[in-house]
């Protein structure tokens, strides 16, 4: 008599990420770079940041604000100033997703890694609500329900995130959206972009505190 046997396949594997750590009571500029490296390391494909090394300023086109990103050995830490001359250095717009605004000094091929890792693509709005929605649930005042109109390509899209009576209404440009959603945008600043919000003061000081929860890990 044959015996048969079953192969079991393997459990799938977990991606080893790299771990990215923020200098405790960081800038607020220290917590956006770190939040942002963060989630790079946990979206879906490659770790952005795996077998980088060296050191990268990052500098505010407008403002004094700086960070410096140590990477190496699986480990980048975050943190304020930029107090020794780095291996790289870059100057970007903080309201455009990181763009850069002059050429980078030093190591271009470090400086261009960093970059890519800062900038990924948004995940699609409808996703990123969800998760904006999840998150900010211990804010103070967040109301029940989150009514989202987006505007893409193809015409207006719904969503409706939450149960309850109290609601709040924000609608724009999908890519928009996802910006505030995700954290890479700025709700406030989103404001004149063409993002508009349907809900009293008292719940747009709300949404603000919950869009910075999400923006800055806080």
């Amino acid at each position: 008599m044959t015996e048969s046997t079953t192969i079991e396949a393997p459990p799938p594997q977990r991606r080893a990420t790299t771990r990215v750590g923020v200098e405790e009571d960081g800038t607020p500029l220290v917590r956006l770079v770190g939040r942002t490296l963060r989630d790079a390391t946990t979206a879906a494909g490659p770790d952005p940041l795996a077998g980088l090394s060296g050191r990268v300023g990052i500098r505010s086109h407008d403002t004094p604000q700086a960070v410096t990103v140590a990477l190496g050995a699986g480990l980048v830490e975050v943190t304020s100033g930029i107090l020794a001359e780095p291996d790289a250095s870059v100057v970007v717009d903080l309201h455009a997703r990181f763009a850069p605004t002059q050429e980078p000094v030093g190591d271009a091929e470090l400086a261009a890694a960093l970059l890519d890792a800062l900038r990924l693509p948004l995940p699609a709005w409808r996703e990123a609500a969800a998760h904006f929605w999840s998150v900010t649930r211990a804010v103070p005042g967040i109301p029940d329900v989150l009514v989202v109109e987006a505007f893409g390509p193809d015409g207006p899209e719904h969503g409706r995130f939450g149960e309850g009576t109290t609601t709040y209404g924000i609608a724009g440009p999908a890519d928009l959206l996802a910006g505030v959603f995700c954290g890479a945008d700025d709700l406030l600043a989103s404001l004149a972009a063409g993002v508009q919000v349907r809900g009293t003061l008292a719940q747009l000081s709300v949404m603000t505190a919950a869009s910075w929860k999400v923006r800055l890990d806080v």
